[in-house]
């Protein structure tokens, strides 16, 4: 009998997200088992990979091997972005608005949103914005975007529960989708979702983004967290959380101190250029088993080597017929012996050579011969014991007048100490008599005293609860009072309007425009407040 793969049946399916537009739009989702389970189900849409692009020039803070891939572009996010497509196949863009950290460059709106147009324009693959979680200033930012980028599909994030409603207003207004982010949360991510949900945006123009961290505690943390989000979409058919995941992985690499220690400071931890590129793929395939749909990622060589991973799970093949690591940089090596300790050979003095113990069956026959003086000296003391004992016989016949005499002579004494024994005994119960009804009569004026304070403490509680009732109904009496005067006022009011209504009836209205005119978005966002009753 063949071996047959235990299946799991799944009851829910993950649903489709489509980004971008025209014949490069990518869809995302749309499992209906675990991530690579194709023995369990289908998986139509194989997860994408996307690589980022920074709006500014960040070769001051990268470490080196992240800067070699895109010295020649990295000053130039647009034709930077178009590098990543034409040369190293990125399914989709990720524009990182780092420029506009209010802590940082602080960048205005209008300025972003010119530089994620000229990306937008300049590569047909789908783009993401990403902002610096600052809720207010993305807000700002990625509505002037959505306005500038109408058309495109573009994904704007991160969204979070402070931003969602203008952001979602706006995503709405201009037609594109919206990244929801939430910090390693399943509750939190689902209440993201609903609470868009509430907005008008659907299901299928939302990605999960449920925040995910770096190798270590991080990915441990951020790798169970999506498991329970799938488990949720596919075995109790969540609805809210049966949307596509995204990971921004390479940011969170690359920012680790591990990635940028040179070799000098980490001699330890390899070639520093082989180090991040190992870092960065270990963390991609983690979070594609976990049920990331898109992975975003930094450096090519990891580009190439996820893809690999994709394919091969998806379509079968040998991982031993991927090429290793093409680096870009010189190998750098530390002299690991060097850095060593050197060893320690001294093993101490040899154990001095034991002398050979004596035979022990020649020792046998003493043993033996033993016992014949044994028995000659217990004769002899047997012998002394008796004569000790005939002595003692005789000593004791010739002293036994003389105790006669003084047991005679004692008896007098002990009768006479028999009376004043019985007095003193006498005294003993009379004080002890005396001391049992102290006590008594202290514990009696004990428990009189604890019997008295109970019940002063009892009427004063009664007459606490008597004055709280008292003060309870004159509040009552007052506050009928003014709900009262309250309705008379009310009353009075309503007249006053009504009859000021029926002496401008038949009047012209004068309407003037307001001094300052909203737009679109602004005018959604308070149909919805008004709708919603939020304010």
């Amino acid at each position: 009998m063949g071996f047959e793969i235990p299946k799991q049946p799944y009851s829910g399916k993950i649903g489709e997200t489509t980004v971008g537009m025209g014949s490069d739009a990518v869809t995302l989702g749309g499992s209906d088992a675990y991530p690579f389970h194709a023995f369990e189900g289908n998986m139509p849409n194989p997860p994408k990979i996307a690589m980022e692009v920074w709006d500014y020039d960040p070769s001051e803070e990268w470490p080196a091997a992240a800067i070699e891939p895109f010295k020649d572009v990295i000053s130039s996010p647009d034709a930077w972005a178009k590098k990543c497509v034409d040369e190293y196949g990125a399914d989709i863009i990720v524009l990182q608005l780092k420029s506009t950290d209010p802590n940082g460059m602080d960048r205005q709106p209008d300025e972003a949103a010119g530089v994620a147009k000229k990306v937008s324009d300049a590569v047909d693959v789908p783009l993401f914005v990403w902002g610096t979680a600052n809720n207010q200033k993305d807000e700002e930012v990625l509505k002037k975007i959505s306005e500038l980028c109408e058309g495109k599909n573009v994904s704007l994030g991160p969204v979070e529960e402070a931003n969602h409603k203008g952001v979602g207003a706006s995503a709405l207004g201009y037609n594109h989708t919206i990244i929801s982010s939430s910090p390693i949360d399943v509750n939190l991510a689902k209440q993201l979702n609903i609470l868009l949900g509430n907005l008008g945006v659907q299901s299928d123009k939302i990605i999960i983004d449920p925040t995910t961290g770096g190798l270590g505690y991080g990915l441990e943390y951020s790798y169970s967290v999506m498991e329970r989000i799938r488990m949720a979409a596919l075995t109790q058919e969540d609805d809210k959380l049966q949307i596509p995941i995204v990971s921004n992985i390479g940011n969170e690499i690359w920012k680790s101190k591990e990635a940028g220690l040179s070799i000098d400071e980490a001699p330890t931890l390899g070639d520093p250029e082989r180090r991040g590129i190992l870092m960065e793929s270990v963390a991609a395939v983690s979070y594609l088993l976990a049920g990331s749909d898109v992975i975003i990622l930094r450096h090519p060589e990891s580009v190439r080597m996820v893809r690999s991973f994709i394919e091969r799970l998806s379509n079968g093949g040998v991982a031993t017929d991927v090429t290793g690591i093409s680096k870009k940089l010189d190998t750098q090596e530390a002299d690991l012996l060097a850095l060593s300790p050197e060893p320690n050979l001294d093993f101490g003095e040899p154990a001095a050579e034991a002398k050979p113990a004596k035979p022990k069956a020649k020792e046998a026959p003493k043993a033996a011969a033993s016992p014949k003086p044994e028995k000659k000296e217990e004769k002899a003391k047997e012998k002394a014991a008796a004569a000790e004992k005939g002595q003692d016989k005789a000593t004791e016949k010739a002293a036994a007048p003389k105790s006669k005499e003084k047991v005679v002579e004692l008896k007098p004494k002990a009768a006479a100490a028999e009376p004043a024994a019985d007095k003193e005994e006498e005294k003993a119960k009379a004080a002890a008599k005396e001391k049992a009804a102290a006590e008594a009569a202290a514990k009696e004026e004990e428990q009189a005293k604890a019997v008295a304070a109970e019940a002063a403490a009892k009427e004063k509680a009664a007459a606490e609860a008597k004055a709280k009732e008292k003060a309870k109904t004159a509040s009552k009496s007052k506050e009928k009072e003014e709900l009262q005067a309250l309705r008379q006022k009310r009353v009075l009011e309503r007249e006053k309007l009504e009859a000021e209504r029926k002496a401008a009836e038949g009047g012209e209205v004068p309407k003037t425009p307001a001094a300052e005119q909203i737009d679109m978005v602004d005018k959604l966002i308070n149909n919805l407040n008004r709708i919603h009753k939020r304010v």
